[in-house]
């Protein structure tokens, strides 16, 4: 039975007709102040609609049991609607955990290509290093400079892939590495900065550089790799394709 100072209990019994008279009168008084019964009832109206379209069981009138009491059916619908509330943040909190195990996963992606970068050769990244050993490779060597490379190469449907691994170097220098054409023009394949050290030097910091870039040009229509500083144009290093 309902207690008279606990008008909530009253909420599913309400939704479902089973309050006399007085007790209805009384809720729709309680109701018009009370912000959660009102909340709760719009919620129990949709179970109370599908409980209404359930029709009757023909079982003896002897064999039916006596109808519960309003608190019951009260406890009752609360306790489905709890389940209800229970199993949609059961989805909510699945589907934030989605989202963190997708982040997890570019971040542990993200993770990997930083280990490859590491595992690479100093001084070289992890694409000029698949490069290096993808591509065809071209190495040379300069007596009067006394620097030495090796230049890979790899067709591409936009023209050729070329990676460069760079020692003897002094600085501070800005180069270039240019593919000359059989046309005998020059097109800028990547530029960078030699620090003071240099690579591959005593004191050099880098045993080499590895750079990448790319040309319009395909293999075949290439004679040469040059590597040149910028602004004087002198040939640190030619390496034949």
């Amino acid at each position: 039975m309902r207690a008279p100072d606990m008008p909530h209990v009253d909420v599913g019994a309400y939704a479902l007709g089973l309050l006399e008279e007085p007790d209805r009168r009384a809720f729709e008084a309680h109701l018009s102040t009370c912000y959660s019964c009102h909340e709760e009832l719009g919620a129990l109206r949709g179970l109370a609609e599908t409980l209404d379209g359930i029709g009757p069981i023909d079982d003896p009138v002897d064999a039916m049991p006596a109808p519960p009491e309003p608190a019951v059916v009260t406890d009752m619908m609360r306790h489905r609607i709890r389940r209800r509330r229970r199993h949609r943040a059961a989805r909510s909190l699945a589907a934030a955990a989605a989202g963190i195990v997708l982040l997890g996963g570019a971040a542990g992606t993200g993770f990997t290509l930083g280990a490859d970068r590491e595992r690479a050769p100093a001084g070289q990244d992890g694409d000029t290093a698949a490069l290096m050993r993808e591509g065809r490779l071209m190495s040379a060597s300069d007596e009067g400079t006394g620097v030495t490379g090796t230049v890979a190469m790899q067709q591409k449907a936009w023209g050729s892939r070329v990676g460069l691994q760079l020692s003897k170097v002094d600085g501070p220098l800005r180069c270039e590495l240019v593919a000359v054409g059989k046309d005998g023009k020059a097109h800028t394949v990547v530029g960078w900065a030699v620090p003071a050290k240099g690579y591959g030097l005593p004191g050099s910091a880098q045993p080499r550089l590895a750079v990448q870039g790319g040309t319009a040009l395909r293999p075949q229509e290439i004679s040469r790799f040059e590597v040149r500083t910028i602004g004087e144009g002198r040939t640190l290093l030619t390496v034949p394709a």
